[in-house]
């Protein structure tokens, strides 16, 4: 397992690229923009994208999901639950003052349980509610350890906001202790923007967490 995780975009989205060097397949994490950036260290890496995923669908996590679908072929795709959010684009810009990105062809692929797959690499989805409806988790366990891609679910050191379109403070405390908690400690999560942290960390030191 081979992962860059790159800052981009307006909000300073973290966008994930999960490879296979041997296979010479990847799997995108949140394109949230910076189209050339993320081209760059493709190129460099000499893989093919097998898809391209999300976290959820606020803007800033979807900013360059087009440029990046059209120039690899690769299938895009969101949970059901933020095909709300994805229609609402232009409205979720507008708060920001910023033009709304240009619009993909996203699938509802990802539901609870299912197997992405580059090369060797399996990544699983879960279904994580609460930051938005239809937020997921990305977890990758190969002889190295476990990952988790969390997007804006948890945080080193808090959790996601849920004050915007659809969030719901019950339900993202029960994912991340219902299906986030139930990964090892040593798992190593990348969060949706700033640092990454571990599994461990967050249960031992998480405000909203810390004794779960």
């Amino acid at each position: 397992m081979h992962v860059e995780t790159l800052t981009v975009g307006p909000l300073g989205c973290n966008c994930s690229i999960i490879a296979d060097l041997a296979a010479k397949q990847a799997i995108v994490v949140d394109p949230g923009g910076d189209y050339d950036d993320i081209r760059a260290r493709l190129d460099a890496l000499g893989v093919v994208v097998t898809a391209i995923v999300h976290t959820h669908t606020h803007f800033d996590h979807v900013g360059c999901t087009a440029e990046l679908q059209r120039t690899t072929g690769a299938a895009a795709s969101i949970h059901g639950g933020d095909r709300f959010l994805y229609d609402a684009l232009p409205e979720q810009a507008a708060l920001f003052g910023i033009a709304a990105p240009e619009r993909a062809e996203m699938d509802d692929g990802l539901v609870d349980g299912r197997a992405l797959r580059a090369g060797a690499l399996e990544m699983g989805v879960l279904h994580t509610p609460g930051h938005t409806p239809g937020s997921c988790s990305f977890v990758v366990t190969d002889a190295t350890g476990t990952l988790l891609v969390a997007g804006d679910t948890l945080f080193r050191g808090s959790i996601g906001r849920t004050d915007l379109w659809g969030g719901d403070p019950d339900a993202i405390l029960r994912s991340i202790r219902g299906k986030l908690l139930a990964l090892p400690d040593d798992a190593v999560v990348v969060t949706g923007h700033g640092p990454s942290t571990t599994i461990g960390h967050e249960r031992a030191h998480n405000p909203f967490l810390r004794g779960r």
